[in-house]
C-alpha cells in the first residue's frame, strides 16, 4: 500500500520484522555467577509487545527520509536508536509492574520479572535497561551531533521531566481524584512524552529543522493522549487474556474511564484523533501525504 508520495506500509512492516530480528540478535551480555541477572535483563524484552514506539520512530524516518533505510547497512544503523527506545520503554514497564505502584503479574502474555524471580531483581533489571539505551545511542553509527540530540530527547523524556514525573503523580494521586486537565497533564508525561519523543528523534535524524521537530513532538503529545485513553478502555473492557497484561487495575486510579465513563471517553478519543490529523494537515503537501499515510497505519494497526 503506497500513496502518491510513495511512502509504503508493507515497507513499514518488513522493517519492523528486520528490527525485531536485530532486536532478538542484540541481547546484552552481562554473564557472572549470578543465577538470573543476564536472562532477566533482556527476558521482557524478548518477549514481544507492541514495539509501538520503534514503529513510530521508523515510521517517520520512513516518511522523511527514505533514502536513509534503503540499504541494509544503513538500517542497521537505524535500528540502535529503535532499539534504545524500545529499552527505555521496558523498563518502565518492569518497573510500573512492581507492587510498591501497579503490583501486576502478567505483561506482554508472559509473567512479569518480580513474579518471575523477585522485587530486587526487577528493579535491578528495570535499571540495567534504563542507563542500556544510552549505550545504545552512544554506539550507534550516526553523526556525534545526532547522536547527542537523541540522548537529550530520550533522557529528556524519559526520565525526571517526562516520563518519571508521570509516573511519580499517578503513584502520589492513586486514591485522590484530579480534573480532566490534570489527568491530561499525568498522561502527557507518564505515557505521551516518549511517545513524542520517538517521533520526535525520527525527524531528528532525518534532519528536519527544529520547528518542524516541536510540531511534530506536539503531536505526538497528542498520539500519547490518544493511546492512554485507548489503553485505559482497555483495562476496563478486557480480559488479561486478551490484553495481555493484568487488567482490571486502574479501579482506584486516575483513569480516562473512571473520570469520564466509557461513552464520554470514546468521544473524547475521537476528539483527540481528529485534533491530530488537522495538526498534520499544517505541514506542507510533500511532508503531509507520507505522515498522513504513516498516522492512518497506525490508528488502523494499534487502534
Amino acid at each position: 500500500m503506497t500513496n502518491g508520495e510513495g511512502y509504503c506500509v508493507i515497507k513499514l512492516d518488513t522493517l519492523l520484522l528486520e528490527f525485531e530480528d536485530f532486536l532478538q540478535n542484540h541481547q546484552l551480555n552481562a554473564s557472572s555467577y549470578h543465577p538470573h541477572y543476564e536472562v532477566a535483563l533482556w527476558q521482557m524484552v524478548k518477549n514481544g509487545g507492541k514495539r509501538f514506539r520503534p514503529r513510530l520512530f521508523l515510521g517517520v524516518l520512513l516518511a522523511l527520509n527514505p533514502s536513509l533505510l534503503e540499504q541494509q547497512e544503513q538500517r542497521l544503523d537505524m535500528f540502535y536508536p529503535a532499539l534504545a527506545i524500545e529499552v527505555l520503554h521496558t523498563y518502565s514497564l518492569i518497573h510500573d509492574d512492581l507492587p510498591a505502584m501497579d503490583n501486576a503479574s502478567l505483561r506482554r502474555c508472559n509473567p512479569t520479572l518480580h513474579v518471575c524471580y523477585d522485587d530486587a531483581l526487577a528493579i535491578l533489571a528495570g535499571d540495567g535497561l534504563n542507563t542500556y539505551a544510552f549505550y545504545l545511542l552512544s554506539q550507534s553509527p550516526l553523526p556525534d551531533s545526532v547522536k547527542i540530540a537523541l540522548i537529550a530527547e530520550l533522557s529528556y523524556n524519559g526520565g525526571v521531566h517526562g516520563m518519571v514525573l508521570g509516573q511519580a503523580l499517578d503513584c502520589h494521586f492513586e486514591s485522590q481524584p484530579l480534573t480532566l486537565a490534570e489527568l491530561q497533564f499525568l498522561h502527557q508525561k507518564k505515557t505521551g512524552a516518549l511517545i513524542a519523543a520517538s517521533l520526535k528523534m525520527g525527524a531528528i535524524v532525518a534532519c528536519e529543522n527544529a520547528n518542524f521537530c516541536e510540531n511534530l513532538y506536539q503531536i505526538g503529545l497528542k498520539l500519547g493522549l490518544f493511546f492512554q485513553i485507548h489503553d485505559d478502555m482497555i483495562d476496563a473492557l478486557q480480559t488479561s487474556e486478551e490484553a495481555g497484561k493484568t487488567t482490571h487495575n486502574d479501579v482506584s486510579k486516575n483513569s480516562y474511564v473512571n473520570l469520564l465513563g466509557l461513552e464520554e471517553s470514546q468521544n473524547h478519543l475521537e476528539q483527540i484523533k481528529q485534533q491530530i490529523l488537522d495538526m498534520l494537515q499544517e505541514f506542507s503537501q510533500q511532508k503531509y501525504a507520507p505522515l498522513k499515510t504513516f498516522f492512518d497505519d497506525i490508528f488502523l494497526t494499534y487502534f
